[in-house]
């Protein structure tokens, strides 16, 4: 099959993706569906988990790299490809140029995570490192198109890659035809907007909501203007939707079908992350668990059977351990504290064993007597706690203020 590639900016039709199921045969996995007792419970109806987490090279990239690259012409594809990612495209296109017997770059930013950098190399790409953030890696990769005649693997706006996503919406409804609502991560779009074709075409009565994380969130500003417009100072977590402006091709696409496009939090993100990973055994990447947050945020919003898409799970070990902190604390599970106190001998096992009485887990403590802004009897001691809630959080700053401990955050 070779689809229409000499009008990037044409639509996506539901035969794209079929025909792109076909292609796919064989190359990318039909990912497990995996209920969620957890979920369900909250929603007060049935919630599934597509785990694209559990997709070769570790999210659903691979699917739209491989038929975007399978429909090159021979000539195209001697010239080679060329990518520019952080890391699940990058992955994705590395894998899909081997398994097609074609020659890839990948430039990637200098501060990309070593895993990912690693994974990218191992699945055959030639990786260069330039710029430090994205927006110069992908300037970089155009550039290296454009001198070398090697074809730009755009990771979302292009209608093959479109296509190639979607095929994730078929599967859903071939797992799960009871669906009711669907809710997908929207970086670029070329996700989101895959599967609302091959839904929305088959089954208008789904509901398609997109989730973007807040400090990023390109399309809630596009969507009002009816055109992409770009955000600026990014900053969020999910890396793998931190994008600044939609593309094209996808936006279209979500403009027409898409029902809602939401937002989430860091600290919701870092709730469902750890969700996750504690009831659903699932390693879970930012962007891949933002439809979880959105349905912990937002339980009565969705009605069920709910579809949630994990559409990653490569995380940086160093980036799962901060953000695994960061989502104990948002769940009241992690206290940090600062307090003073008189400096005298057994002074601190005094405010350690009124700890112990409300049960509180002591994970590290810092003591401190010499800053200059310490009065000369005072001591401050920085504690890190492990609760159990936020109900708990409060008893301890209740117990520690009742004990006559001056309490600084």
């Amino acid at each position: 099959m070779s689809f229409r590639t000499s009008d990037p900016l044409r639509t996506v039709i539901l035969d794209d993706i079929r025909g792109a199921q076909k292609m796919l045969s064989g190359v990318a996995r039909t990912t497990a569906m995996e209920g969620s007792r957890h979920l369900s419970r909250l929603i007060g109806s049935p919630v599934h988990f597509k785990c694209e987490n559990l997709q070769r090279t570790g999210s659903f990239k691979l699917r739209g790299a491989y038929v975007r690259i399978a429909g090159l012409s021979p000539e195209e594809r001697a010239a080679g490809v060329v990518a520019a990612s952080a890391g699940n495209h990058a992955q994705g296109v590395a894998l899909a140029s081997s398994l097609l017997g074609v020659r890839s770059t990948v430039f990637m930013p200098v501060g990309a995570p070593l895993p990912k950098v690693a994974a990218t190399r191992e699945y055959g790409a030639e990786v260069r490192m330039h710029g430090q953030v994205v927006d110069e890696t992908l300037a970089a990769a155009q550039e290296y198109a454009e001198k070398t005649g090697a074809v730009f693997i755009h990771p979302f706006d292009h209608p093959d890659i479109i296509a190639g996503q979607g095929t994730v919406g078929l599967e859903i409804l071939e797992q799960c035809p009871e669906v009711r609502t669907i809710v997908v991560g929207v970086g670029g779009g070329g996700l989101a907007a895959g599967i609302a074709v091959a839904v929305k075409l088959l089954r208008p009565d789904v509901r398609i909501i997109g989730v973007q994380a807040q400090g990023a969130a390109c399309y809630p500003p596009s969507l009002a203007a009816g055109r992409p417009v770009s955000v600026d100072a990014l900053q969020t977590m999910a890396d793998g939707i931190k994008v600044g402006r939609p593309g094209d091709v996808p936006f279209a696409i979500v403009r027409e079908l898409l029902d809602d496009v939401v937002t989430v939090s860091e600290d919701e993100l870092s709730s469902a992350l750890l969700l996750c990973l504690e009831r659903a055994k699932m390693v879970v990447e930012p962007a891949g668990a933002s439809p979880v947050a959105a349905l912990l945020s937002r339980p009565e919003a969705f009605d069920g059977p709910v579809v949630a898409v994990l559409s990653g799970g490569n995380v940086d070990p160093l980036l799962m351990q901060r953000i695994l902190t960061h989502g104990m604390a948002a769940a009241g599970r992690y206290l940090s504290l600062r307090l003073r106190l008189t400096d005298r001998p057994g002074a601190l096992a005094t405010l350690l064993a009124s700890l112990s009485v409300v049960d509180a887990n002591v994970l590290d403590v810092s003591h401190v007597r010499t800053d200059p802004r310490l009065g000369l009897t005072e001591a401050e001691v920085e504690l890190h706690l492990e609760t159990k809630g936020p109900e708990h959080c409060t008893a301890v700053r209740s117990v520690l203020r009742e004990a006559g401990y001056t309490v600084m955050s």
